[in-house]
């Protein structure tokens, strides 16, 4: 039972894919599956930004497959740096390469 079943502030529960009520949604049930982070290769590297500002990216993770923002959260609590998603990239600010490549790993991704 929803919090505001059967009031007029009742909002519905919709696909996070589609948009459409649970109950019309036109995804497949392999579409909303989730891809262990075991099958996945996530792909570092460093780039240079304005006013020579460094940022370590994360590419290889889609968003259909993953939380982004829950990995995220994890890799800056880890860095003790802000980042932000960009895509289907995660974003960290500094060089941090090695400590994200060891939480990966220890989340269960592969890293290149």
């Amino acid at each position: 039972m929803r919090l505001f079943e059967g009031t007029p502030f009742d909002i519905p529960p919709k696909c996070d894919l589609c948009g459409r009520l649970d109950s019309e949604c036109i995804c497949s049930a392999k579409m909303k599956a989730r891809v262990a982070p075991e099958k996945q290769i996530a792909t570092l590297r460093l780039e240079k930004r304005k006013k020579g500002k460094t940022v370590t990216v994360i590419c290889g993770l889609t968003d259909v497959a993953n939380d982004l923002p829950e990995v995220l959260t994890k890799l800056k609590n880890a860095c003790g740096a802000g980042g932000t998603i960009e895509g289907d990239s995660l974003e960290i600010q500094g060089d941090h390469l090695r400590r994200i490549r060891e939480q990966l790993t220890q989340i269960g991704y592969r890293v290149k």
